[in-house]
């Protein structure tokens, strides 16, 4: 491993330290140190740090691939960024095969780690904190890849996010496991994506905990093939501190689960606890209310798949704030477990209903306590105050064949 002398920096500034051969401290100028043993780094090279508080005023960058940024452990090795006056990431990467690893990141002006366009991205053993707690001033996402390939985010942890505090946007072939999102407004949020597994997290204290969510206007769209499984989605009711305008700023507090507008998502094996709003809603993109100027986009969600769940509490306390929440508990108190939109794609009706293969299909979960809810709002006619909401199940009685699981070459389970 290379040690990454600042001697060879044209500044001749000194190391801040490397009595460990290879290893970066902190220092009296923790920027230039870090920045340029990023664009000093070769392919194949460990950027390793040690522990420590480093001190940013400036973001980082990385374009070269296949480079590790590993520290000493999330609580060990730490990049401040606490009074950032310059850069709107903590750390930009554009570059493929980029691992970071064992470090914690806080405080940045905006977004905590980005990574644009990168194939074979990894997070691993990464913390992510707005120390002052939720503020619509906190960077919006934590951990941010987007229009990447081979996306693995393992046994992270972010909290304080002002929109997601683990992200994945308009990306292809993607494991999110073993994480602990809380205090974000939305947890997790896997956005215009296919081939996406999300299981083992823990989501708690957040506004909302999972969003599986297809938007307009992307250069992506189409997402799709999204298993959730095995979560504990639980407590998710920190008031929405998202700046205005977000999307997410429409995330009634205490949302367990949103599908918006994705096909082919099974929801399963996953425990949702005291989400005082709803615990999973299956909506279309037209309860936002927002205007689609994007002729490619379709609004609704189908082929979703919801079975062998376990419900608790939640539903009691529907957030007043929010109108798609306030609107549901006029009629509804408590909220049941499930609920959708009822809105279906005209064009694709067969006979009057949706051809089997696209159908919302709910079976075999249960609720401790008491028996499984679930409600069509018929949100086409909310509006009016004449909805005919359905309690039946009949409709839904189905299934869908399993979605098959998201494999990255070279990461095991």
């Amino acid at each position: 491993m290379r040690c990454f002398s600042l001697a060879l920096v044209v500044l001749l500034l000194p190391l801040a330290g490397c009595e460990e051969e290879g290893v970066l401290r902190p220092g009296a100028n923790d920027h230039e140190t870090l920045q340029q043993a990023l664009l000093a780094a070769q392919p194949g090279d460990v950027i390793q740090l040690g522990e420590g508080t480093f001190r940013l005023q400036r973001g980082l960058s990385l374009t070269v691939s296949r480079v590790t940024l590993r520290g000493r452990g999330p609580q060990a090795t730490v990049l401040s960024f606490r009074g950032q006056t310059e850069g709107s990431q903590g750390l930009l990467v554009k570059a493929d095969e980029f691992l970071l690893e064992d470090l914690g990141v806080e405080d940045t002006a905006g977004d905590a780690v980005k990574v644009e366009g990168g194939k074979g991205v990894t997070f691993r053993r990464v913390r992510v904190e707005w120390t002052r707690g939720p503020s619509p001033d906190n960077g919006a996402y934590g951990l941010y890849p987007v229009q990447c390939e081979r996306v693995l985010i393992e046994d992270c942890a972010v909290s304080g996010a002002s929109d997601a505090g683990i992200y994945v946007g308009q990306s292809d072939t993607i494991i999110v496991r073993r994480n602990r999102a809380e205090r974000n407004v939305a947890g997790i949020e896997i956005e215009n994506s296919k081939n996406a597994d999300v299981h083992d997290n823990i989501l708690t204290g957040n506004t909302g905990g999972i969003l599986v969510f297809d938007l307009p206007g992307l250069q992506v769209k189409g997402g799709r093939h999204v298993r959730v499984y095995n979560n504990q989605v639980h407590d998710n009711n920190e008031d929405n501190f998202a700046p205005p305008g977000n999307i997410v700023g429409q995330v009634p507090r205490g949302t367990g689960m949103f599908v918006m507008a994705n096909d082919h998502v099974e929801v399963f094996g996953n425990t949702l606890r005291n989400n005082r709003t709803v615990s999973l809603a299956v909506i279309s993109y037209l309860v936002t209310g927002l205007p689609i100027e994007d002729p490619a986009y379709d609004p609704y969600p189908e082929s979703i798949y919801i079975h062998d769940n376990t419900f608790e509490g939640g539903g009691d306390s529907p957030d007043p704030t929010r109108q798609l929440s306030l609107a549901i508990g006029i009629y509804l108190r408590p909220i049941p477990d499930v609920i959708y939109d009822g809105l279906v794609d005209p064009k694709k009706l067969r006979e009057g209903r949706l051809p089997d293969e696209l159908r919302l299909c709910i079976r075999n979960n249960r609720r401790i306590g008491g028996t499984f809810g679930f409600a069509n709002i018929d949100a086409a006619n909310l509006p009016s105050g004449m909805p005919r909401i359905s309690r039946d199940l009949g409709p839904h009685d189905c299934a869908h064949p399993p979605l098959s699981a998201v494999s990255i070459p070279g990461v095991g389970p």
